[in-house]
């Protein structure tokens, strides 16, 4: 069944109801009474033949004076079978499915289920259930995409003549080639719902950083047993894919260039969030619909968005390196890895005092790439697009400035550094990029707070940007409305969901940090204030580093942590969509 169903109330204008169909892109509305019970269905059609004049009527006519009832509905527990034959006894092509309480939990299509036959009986039986197939060709098809990808710092290394991390980046390759093939062998590339697709992702992100330990392991300097060598390793690799950016490395001027670049470029195709981009390319607009909120945004015309952001952000590239050699008189290589890191507001860089001593020219170059990473892509893609320039898109955009400016504003007064620095670090941690010239260990605690707060609503929606994202701050206006016995019938079912979703996210998010800061606060030996604000730059992948995460850390703790970031990248909720399912 398709679990995503546009339910309103019978009193609801047929005006709004023709609005939220074009917007969740469906064709059917569910039309429940006072008590929240299904009482008829309204489509498209009815809209359009039932209501003469949309100018003169539309307004004043309910759903309910152009709904069909009763309504014919069937039991989630039911049989295909018993579909088929009620649809033939009532000569309609679409069921309702209720739960045992009664609630509409999704609908049963005749085209679907003619679509199951078909394939059941093309198709001889194999070992895996088709969610499973679906889920192992899918991701057999993002690590064979990832693996070409990183063909590009190998090809680097290798002009470099630096051997030792083109092995290490090309076995890297190899490993993710010929995994993605094995999947596929065993797979297959369809459609996923949201739950199979938060799997998807999270398999992703695990197995990159898995692979992408192979390279560290080539580079890092040797202790005493494996364990610790492959817990800095994956916690390293992790706070690339993940754009965490915390780094064990002190000095990093003393890894290889092309290592350098390498860590960057992990941080720019887990910024860019190339799995979702890979997914929304292959699906139809209809299904990326219902990953809306998942891929935080909209999807409107995300073929075409894949390709032109890739072209957008890598002309940015070009254009900050080339701009940060000609103040700075840097390395073109230290440049563009720096390039990379700041867009992808990852915070790598590529030593550890190519911060240090920036001229004016150089700060505004790096405090606008890290702005222009946090906001969404559409906003990048309307540059070329105007149609996409709405006036929610703008909202979000507008409200993120407003609560930049503010901080900014605020953090001069409080932290005691000069102007400049002041705002370097403000848009360093709402853009959750997390480039930091020195520890921040000595800060104040108003001064923390500003940037922890900064690091927890993140960016835009659809960014390279971590944190809780600014459009699910707008969520936030239904809570009273899902609090209130009496208003809950009125919001849509998907709002709320989503008011849902936040909740959770906004709950979330500092209590994992207050544990994990509890924890670091313990084993490290360093005040709470630190290690809290250490543990909310690992789950927001904002990468701000008060200096107690280092490679004497505990090597349990480093991997823990390293799942934290990615958990932090998925913005917690996918892993909630894995086993909550009726929330996806």
């Amino acid at each position: 069944m398709d679990k995503d169903v546009l339910i309103l109330d019978l009193d609801t204008q047929t005006s709004e109801a023709a609005r939220m169909l074009r917007h969740y892109e469906t064709d059917d509305i569910i039309v429940t009474d006072k008590d929240n019970q299904p009482v008829g269905i309204v489509t498209d059609e009815d809209i359009l033949s039932k209501v003469s004049d949309v100018t003169v009527y539309a307004e004043a006519t309910k759903l309910k004076d152009i709904m069909s009832t009763p309504l014919i509905t069937i039991n989630e527990k039911s049989t295909l079978q018993d579909a088929l034959h009620k649809m033939r006894d009532n000569n309609i092509r679409k069921l309702p499915v209720l739960s045992k309480k009664n609630q509409v939990v999704g609908m049963i299509f005749q085209s679907v289920i003619a679509n199951v036959i078909r394939d059941a009986t093309a198709t001889a039986p194999r070992l895996l259930s088709p969610p499973v197939k679906s889920i192992l060709g899918n991701l057999g098809f993002v690590l064979q995409f990832a693996g070409v990808l990183l063909l590009v710092p190998a090809i680097v290394a290798t002009i470099l003549e630096d051997t030792t991390t083109a092995t290490g980046i090309y076995l890297t390759t190899v490993l993710l080639l010929v995994t993605g093939f094995f999947l596929n062998s065993y797979g297959e590339k369809s459609s996923l719902n949201l739950q199979q697709a938060s799997i998807l992702v999270f398999a992703s992100l695990f197995l990159l950083s898995l692979f992408g330990t192979v390279p560290y392991l080539y580079v890092l300097p040797s202790t005493e047993t494996t364990v610790e060598m492959f817990s800095n390793a994956f916690f390293s690799s992790a706070a690339g894919f993940t754009t965490g950016g915390i780094s064990l490395f002190d000095e990093p001027e003393k890894l290889s260039q092309s290592f350098t670049f390498f860590r960057s470029y992990t941080q720019l195709v887990g910024g860019m969030s190339f799995i979702y981009l890979v997914i929304t390319a292959f699906y139809p607009e209809s299904k990326l619909q219902s990953m809306r909120g998942f891929i935080s945004g909209r999807t409107l015309h995300m073929k075409e968005l894949f390709s032109t952001i890739t072209v957008i952000f890598t002309i940015y590239i070009v254009i900050v390196a080339s701009l940060l050699y000609v103040f700075g008189e840097g390395n073109i290589i230290d440049n563009f890895s720096l390039a990379m890191s700041t867009l992808a507001t990852g915070g790598f860089t590529p030593t550890s005092t190519i911060l240090d001593g920036l001229v004016w020219q150089e700060h505004l170059i790096l405090m606008g790439a890290m702005i222009l990473g946090a906001l969404p892509f559409t906003f990048h893609y309307a540059f070329v697009r105007k149609k996409f320039l709405s006036p929610k898109l703008g909202k979000e955009v507008l409200v993120y400035f407003a609560i930049l400016g503010g901080a900014t504003i605020l953090f001069m007064g409080i932290s005691g550094l000069d102007p400049m620095q002041s705002a370097f670090y403000s848009v360093s941690a709402s853009t959750t990029a997390g480039l930091q010239q020195e520890s921040l260990a000595g800060l104040n605690g108003g001064a923390h707070t500003i940037l922890i707060i900064l690091m927890f609503i993140g960016g835009c929606g659809f960014s390279t940007a971590g944190g809780l994202k600014i459009f699910r701050l707008f969520h936030l206006k239904d809570v009273r409305a899902l609090l209130s016995k009496a208003r809950r019938a009125e919001l849509p079912h998907q709002a709320k969901k989503e008011v849902i979703s936040t909740l959770i996210i906004l709950a979330l998010f500092p209590t994992i940090s207050a544990i994990s800061g509890l924890h670091l606060s313990a084993i490290e030996d360093v005040p709470f204030q630190d290690a809290f604000f250490e543990s909310v730059g690992v789950i927001t992948t904002g990468g701000l580093s008060a200096g107690v995460i280092d490679f004497e850390t505990d090597p349990a703790t480093k991997v823990v942590l390293g799942f934290l970031m990615i958990f932090g990248r998925l913005e917690i909720i996918a892993i909630i969509y894995i086993f909550v399912p009726k929330l996806s």
